[in-house]
């Protein structure tokens, strides 16, 4: 049975969206993600935050599979890579959560919300809003 992974704006040491890729990884290898999930697995805001905490997306595969808290996981990430300072991580966190709104991201929530149907949705602003919105939260 597939499962939809936890909310982006979820927070591990303070971090947005970490959580929920540590999910996405978990439920992948678990055979419990849905299918249009998987295609983007290590991409996108995956991606994004591999490169910001310096881990390359197979060694957080290889580490989630392992076993441990997002705490331990997101320490391991800091010693094996990036540890940021509060600025980074506020600076991380406001770009994550704005992302799509005023940016060069916003033809293409535009277009993923007409898409989903949610195209005269005002309140859909960001992609986290977005996210949210389309996985029901």
């Amino acid at each position: 049975m597939s499962k939809i992974p936890r909310s982006p704006r979820d927070t591990v040491r303070g971090i947005v969206y970490i959580p929920r890729m540590l999910e996405k990884i978990r439920l992948h290898a678990a055979g419990e993600l849905p299918a249009d999930y998987q295609e983007n697995l290590g991409g996108g805001f995956d991606g994004r935050a591999c490169a910001f905490l310096g881990v390359p997306y197979e060694e957080w595969v290889a580490r989630v599979k392992q076993g441990g808290s997002d705490e331990e996981i997101a320490d391991w990430a800091f010693r094996r890579g990036h540890q940021p300072n509060e600025e980074q991580i506020e600076i991380w966190n406001a770009f994550m959560e704005k992302r799509g709104w005023r940016d060069v991201a916003g033809e293409r929530l535009v277009m993923r919300k007409g898409e989903s149907g949610f195209a005269s949705r005002d309140d859909i602003m960001t992609f986290f809003d977005y996210i949210d919105a389309d996985e029901g939260r």
